[in-house]
């Protein structure tokens, strides 16, 4: 186990599954104590598992991180048992592909910016105070959807949602900047996770769209996020700040 993280104490949102257990893990080898929520409570328990099995320190919570007043509570919650928080990673989010036109677009609008969106709001405002103190560092996941790269249909209100997370972590990075707090994102392309396998396994038009406009020819595995998330919470990046980090295989070039 290395040290790049080593004494920090770090809060992953979304960590049952994917990305989210992924950079769960990467941190604690680098000798993180790892808080895991999720809106699964079985899941992120089984993220910490796998962290405590491989040695590592690890704890796990149930959070809706679209409950403003729980974000708050539980922010509380783990300065009190566990410590100050000195990295947030905002990872939780979902995906839905409806048209606009359809029945379903004014809950999937909802849904999808209520996580996405308002979740990495309500979270980054409940740690802040620990985050002010520990001069820590904020990690936000955008998308290749951040930017007017949109080649695949129906996903209004997902593209929505990632371009506002894009505009959230710069003005929060000049914002607090004053206060030592550093705040980039990371723009995940096709990574083969959970939360599109529908996609990936039913819609064979939407992934050739993808695999057309990625120059490495193929989607990425959710480890391929893990070094750049470990670049931007360590002091590898201390001078870095209000930017994105794409990991898309080249996806946002052409």
């Amino acid at each position: 186990m290395a040290d790049l993280l080593k004494s920090h104490i770090a809060v992953v949102t979304g960590a049952g599954s994917g990305i989210g257990r992924a950079i769960a893990q990467g941190y604690a080898r680098e000798g993180a104590r790892v808080v895991c929520l999720d809106a699964n409570e079985k899941t992120a328990t089984e993220t910490a598992s796998a962290i405590k099995a491989a040695g590592g320190q690890s704890t796990s919570y149930a959070l809706n991180v679209t409950r403003r007043d729980d974000c708050n509570a539980m922010a509380k919650k783990i300065a009190a048992e566990v410590g100050k928080v000195s990295i947030l990673v905002n990872n939780a989010g979902i995906a839905r592909r409806n048209p606009v036109t359809s029945d379903v677009a004014d809950d999937d609008w909802d849904a999808i910016i209520g996580v996405n969106l308002d979740g990495v709001f309500n979270v980054t405002r409940a740690f802040l105070e620990q985050l002010r103190v520990t001069k820590g560092r904020i990690v936000n996941l955008g998308s290749v959807q951040s930017f007017l790269h949109v080649r695949t249909p129906s996903s209004t209100a997902y593209t929505a949602s990632k371009h506002g997370v894009l505009g959230f972590t710069k003005a929060l990075a000049a914002e607090l900047g004053k206060d030592g707090v550093r705040v980039n994102a990371i723009g995940p392309g096709l990574i083969e996770t959970p939360l599109n396998e529908k996609m990936r396994t039913g819609s064979t038009e939407i992934l050739q769209i993808f695999l057309n406009h990625i120059p490495l020819g193929h989607p990425g595995k959710a480890e391929d996020i893990v070094g750049p998330a470990i670049f931007l919470a360590s002091d590898m990046s201390k001078y870095v700040t209000g930017s994105i980090v794409m990991v898309d295989g080249g996806y946002s070039t052409i």
